[in-house]
């Protein structure tokens, strides 16, 4: 950090991951606060600025860097704490900045004896029973799963590609160092994924390309059921191996296309909007959820996703840990982590915020949107979210789609004046143009509601999409329905 960028970071003043003291007077304050970083998300303390965010800055004598190091030495575990001074002006001050990492496998830390959490821009003394659980779930930690060596898994095996992506995400949410390389092995050190130069299976559940036979627990279960039971006619019924980055983007995808779309004309205004019968920030914090926090110990484990006519079930193998019960799901609560490598991987791309929120935030989104709470349940050996919703019975077939996606009714509105289909994926915010034309332009092509202008070279660079008369009426009737 230099002092351009200093002045960038205290500009926004205190935060959940920003504390500023005017001089090392406050040393030991730092301490605590660093301590409630370390068993958080990180952050960092920086010495010589106001609370108001003036620098100031102040002398650095002998004196100062040994009470900064008999600070650092009061952790306990030895704390990942980065230090560094940046002179302020030609008087020979400087600012301390005092950076904690993320270390989730010695999490929880204490200083002095006494362990301390960060809510907010807030430190305070960590609850006994939280620190309790903490201690549990860290003299476990070397034995999880998820950190043990691969069977018979090479770097080579992995999905060169998903990695990079992670990189360059994580570099853009500033969750990982922009000096890290592009080789697939340096980045899967820096996320804790190589261990004594060992893949571990956190690594192979990530970014796998192969799980059978040794893998057989990276299976997502995608089924459309007619009726409220599961004893009903199956109407779509999909099962797959994959990683879990690809797990959520087809689970997402699924339910996207499988979800009917219904119009609604917001109070005071003319223009349609098309909503799911779910909100689809709620089913997507559920879906990573169930990926994140899943059981994979076990072989037969897996994720799945069931639609019916009243009802979304998604379901994930692992019974909740010691200290949560399914009832506080539904208010504040604190995080306990089954897969902190897997969890942490994700949270580096930006896909989750802050762990312990998520469910409180999917119960928002609702509220938000005008429905009903989901319900959290422990159903055997899985934990099952169900989201009350009328579905509705298939009334329109697209293959084995029970009504238009969003993604089609888009494509539909979008194509009456003739759209490219780089156009039609830009609006729809696709990338994958080979599953893009299969899983949304195929199935309305072959229903008669979209054609091409050059249908004899359906390839060719100057094909365009129209929406049919038939379409046209088809996208009428959906928003009447």
């Amino acid at each position: 950090m230099d002092l351009a960028e200093l002045q960038r970071v205290v500009k926004g003043g205190e935060s959940d991951r920003l504390e500023l003291k005017k001089s090392t007077a406050q040393l030991s304050r730092a301490g605590e606060t660093l301590c409630a970083f370390l068993n958080g998300e990180g952050g960092r303390v920086i010495i010589g600025v106001s609370p108001t965010g003036n620098i100031v800055g102040q002398e650095i004598s002998d004196s100062t860097q040994q009470d900064v190091a008999r600070v650092l030495d009061r952790f306990d575990p030895p704390a990942p704490v980065e230090t560094q001074w940046i002179r302020v002006d030609d008087a020979k001050k400087s600012v301390i900045v005092l950076e904690a990492a993320r270390a989730m496998d010695s999490i929880p830390f204490t200083y002095d004896g006494r362990p301390f959490q960060r809510v907010n821009s807030t430190t305070s003394r960590m609850p006994k029973e939280r620190y309790e659980a903490l201690l549990l779930q860290r003299a476990h930690a070397r034995q999880r799963w998820e950190n043990q060596p691969t069977v018979g898994v090479r770097l080579e095996d992995l999905d060169r590609e998903e990695i990079l992506r992670t990189r360059e995400a994580g570099i853009q949410q500033r969750r990982i160092s922009a000096g890290t390389s592009r080789d697939p092995a340096d980045i899967l050190e820096r996320l804790g994924l190589i261990r004594d130069g060992d893949l571990t299976q956190a690594a192979q559940i990530l970014y796998g390309t192969k799980f059978l036979p040794d893998y057989p627990q990276g299976r997502l279960k995608l089924g459309r059921f007619r009726g409220t039971k599961i004893t009903g006619d199956i109407l779509d019924n999909k099962q797959e191996y994959m990683n879990a980055f690809a797990m959520v983007h087809e689970a997402l995808a699924f339910l996207d296309r499988t979800l009917p779309l219904a119009a609604h004309f917001p109070p005071g205004k003319i223009e349609r909007e098309d909503r799911l019968p779910v909100p689809p920030e709620a089913l997507r914090e559920v879906i990573l959820n169930a990926v994140m926090h899943r059981d994979y110990s076990q072989p037969g484990s897996h994720v799945s996703v069931a639609i019916f006519d009243d009802r979304i079930e998604i379901a994930s193998t692992g019974t909740l840990l010691p200290g949560l019960t399914a009832e506080m799901l539904s208010g504040p609560h604190h995080s306990v982590l089954r897969n902190p490598l897997i969890a942490e991987t994700f949270h580096r791309t930006g896909a989750v915020e802050a762990w312990g929120r998520g469910t409180n935030r999917v119960i928002e989104e609702c509220e938000r949107y005008g429905v009903e709470p989901p319900e959290f349940e422990e159903r055997g050996t899985a934990l099952v979210v169900t989201f009350r919703a009328r579905i509705g019975p298939a009334r329109h077939q697209v293959g084995t789609k029970s009504a238009l996606s969003r993604h089609q009714v888009q494509v539909l509105g979008a194509a009456g004046d003739e759209a490219s289909v780089a156009d039609l994926m830009h609006l729809c915010s696709r990338s994958d143009r080979t599953k893009f034309r299969d899983q949304v332009l195929r199935p309305l092509l072959e229903a008669g509601w979209l054609e091409m202008t050059i249908p004899d070279k359906p390839r060719s660079s100057k094909q365009r999409y129209r929406t049919t008369d038939a379409g046209r009426r088809r996208l009428d009737e959906e928003g009447e329905g």
